[in-house]
């Protein structure tokens, strides 16, 4: 499994996407849909950006009943995605039954990975509103955990947390870690954060990088430091 760089497009119109993505002549990044542009352009989106050569991540969160979430990634099967994601608080039934709407007559699946917690989610958040009584970093392990027995590739987390996933759940567990900024750039609204470099060391699989690269004067030259930093 070779380390990647995604860009979160987190565009609210296909204009704007391919807008960014027309910046792009020489390289095809990996490219991550989200809620926002998904809800805007629909499927289509998926497919033009498909049709371009660039690798797509569908980030979508699905977190419903196990029958609900096994009908929809049957469907999201069909838009040839590389990799989609859904809530680990689901449960393993409900992981479980992901993997088997996901997976395709052939036997093939995209990569599907579990949000543990987000990384908005305080300690004290968990523990006051949602009443897990646990620490932040047992619940991500335990959640992990849950995701590897039902036979999920890997997780989402902050890149601080990657190093404990892979301790718990073993090397080829992949972690997709948010929160990365560039040494000398802006932390924005992102609390747990790194740098391209030290996510590479923590031992994170991928990174997900949004307005370092797609707010940058120049993209291009953005995603090529991000590259260069984390993949070598």
């Amino acid at each position: 499994m070779g380390k990647d760089v995604i860009i979160a497009c987190d565009f609210s119109s296909a204009e704007a996407t391919f807008a960014f993505l027309d910046k792009f002549t020489e390289e095809k990044p990996f490219v991550k849909i989200g809620m926002e542009l998904y809800y805007a352009e629909g499927p289509s989106i998926v497919k033009e950006i498909k049709k371009r050569g660039h690798k797509i991540f569908l980030d979508l969160k699905l977190h419903d009943i196990p029958n609900t979430v096994k009908k929809s990634m049957a469907v999201l099967s069909k838009l040839d995605v590389d990799m989609t994601n859904l809530h680990a608080a689901g449960t393993i039934d409900m992981m479980k039954a992901a993997v088997e709407g996901l997976t395709r007559e052939d036997g093939t699946r995209p990569l599907l990975i579990a949000v543990t917690q987000l990384t908005s989610t305080s300690e004290e958040r968990m523990q006051n509103e949602l009443l897990i009584n646990s620490s932040i970093n047992d619940t991500i392990v335990k959640y992990a955990k849950n995701a590897k027995e039902a036979g999920l590739d890997g997780v989402v987390c902050s890149p601080l947390e990657a190093g404990m996933v892979k301790d718990a759940c073993g090397s080829s567990f992949m972690t997709v870690t948010p929160g990365v900024r560039f040494a000398d750039g802006e932390v924005g609204d992102q609390v747990r954060v790194t740098t391209p470099a030290k996510a590479k060391e923590i031992g994170s699989d991928y990174i997900v990088v949004g307005r370092p690269i797609t707010a940058a004067e120049d993209p291009v030259a953005a995603y090529r430091r991000c590259v260069e930093e984390f993949v070598g």
